[in-house]
């Protein structure tokens, strides 16, 4: 379903500028006062806490407007958990990427079960569309025990080894979390990795396309994406 533009109304700043600094908040391991330093040296003044308020405001509009990329039956899901401390407390996210380390889906919970594990499935399903040609998993049998009760015939491979794709997906949000200092709350961080994941799956590209023109040519493109995503209402 096609997304409506983003409304700037009542703000004292263009779209353009707003768009860039969440930009550079939610795309580089960069903290607010080093985006807010970054755009001083444009000539924009504005505060770390102004560009935190248009990421909570704006970056989830972006989010949802950027282009998903399109479910395959032949996709191979790696499913894998990152534990986050939050005030003291563990919770878990729950995350799945595809073959080409695409971020499909995330999910904090509090638990590290048959029943998050389900969870997650459950999500995975209702938002691709389809069953995957195979899922790789760590050695974690809840993701067993609730593949058995959604999708039992599906090929599920359990091994350590195997998983990297996953575990690697989690270095780039553990590099953010030490910037951050941590997060606040469970909600700030499933709101922060939606914006923040949605990014990298329009500006990292995939693994078929590693030589430079490749490259090049990829980030023109997202570039291009990002800008028609931004762009504000008539």
């Amino acid at each position: 379903m096609t997304q409506p533009a983003v409304s700037y109304k009542r703000h004292r700043f263009p779209a353009q500028i707003i768009a860039r600094a969440v930009w550079l908040y939610y795309r580089f391991p960069l903290s607010l006062r080093l985006v807010e330093e970054m755009l001083l040296e444009r000539g924009i003044t504005v505060s770390y806490e102004t560009v935190r308020r248009w990421g909570i405001k704006f970056g989830p509009s972006y989010a949802r407007r950027l282009r998903r990329k399109q479910p395959s039956r032949t996709d191979v899901w790696h499913l894998d958990e990152m534990v986050i401390t939050i005030a003291g407390r563990k919770c878990w996210l729950w995350r799945a990427v595809d073959q080409e380390g695409y971020v499909l889906d995330e999910i904090v919970q509090n638990r590290r079960n048959t029943k998050a594990a389900r969870r997650l499935l459950m999500r995975l399903l209702k938002k691709q569309g389809m069953v995957p040609r195979r899922m790789i998993t760590d050695k974690l049998r809840s993701y067993a025990a609730a593949k058995r009760q959604i999708m039992p015939t599906l090929e599920h491979r359990s091994h350590k080894g195997l998983n990297n794709r996953a575990e690697n997906s989690h270095l780039p949000l553990r590099k953010r979390e030490r910037i951050k200092q941590g997060f606040r709350s469970q909600g700030g961080l499933q709101r922060f990795v939606a914006i923040f994941s949605a990014l990298r799956n329009l500006f990292v590209p995939p693994r078929s396309s590693r030589s430079a023109n490749a490259i090049r040519h990829h980030r023109l493109n997202a570039m291009a994406q990002w800008n028609i995503a931004t762009i504000a209402t008539a």
